[in-house]
């Protein structure tokens, strides 16, 4: 259902990337409430302080999983988007590199944490918001995505750090 939401993009931002579009799923009203209610069911169970979402696609859906999910919501934001002191993890994409922060009292010791995102690929990403969590003493319970590239293999990763991921959907490829 979800997967014919998404709009796919070739060679985009570079070519051989086939960039998987969610605006389309979020212009959808039926679509992004099921997406929002669908990952809230998944968690339900789950006892959640925060949800951390990585930053810009992600916001969108971590916003509304946290309010669906009655948690607080951190940013994790790329360097010199936060306006009070941060802490940083650099990491390396599937076409490059780029760093994230979060203010460093964005998360207290021991609290339970949702990752969120709308896609994971190779994993960078989401093991850099791992890191900068764990810094904090959080504690990364499971992480959401609407998209999972399982060929680049960032599940796998995630799974090997610790974390269990779930995705709404997969697409093939890159």
């Amino acid at each position: 259902m979800f997967e014919a939401l998404i709009r796919t993009i070739p060679d985009h931002p570079k070519p051989g990337i086939q960039f998987r579009d969610i605006t389309t799923l979020l212009q959808d009203k039926q679509g992004f409430a099921a997406a929002i209610e669908t990952l809230g069911q998944a968690y339900a169970s789950h006892q959640f302080d925060k949800v951390v979402a990585m930053e810009a696609r992600g916001f969108i859906i971590g916003a509304a999983l946290a309010v669906r999910l009655g948690a607080g919501f951190v940013p994790a934001r790329k360097p010199g988007k936060l306006p009070w002191a941060t802490i940083s993890q650099p990491y390396l994409l599937e076409y490059g590199s780029d760093a994230l922060e979060v203010h460093e009292d964005a998360i207290a010791p021991g609290e339970r944490i949702l990752l969120v995102d709308d896609l994971i690929a190779t994993g960078g990403t989401a093991l850099a918001a791992v890191a900068l969590v764990r810094q904090l003493g959080g504690v990364v319970a499971q992480a959401a995505f609407v998209i999972d590239l399982p060929e680049l293999g960032g599940m796998q990763q995630l799974a090997a750090a610790g974390v269990h991921g779930f995705a709404l959907c997969q697409f093939s490829g890159h």
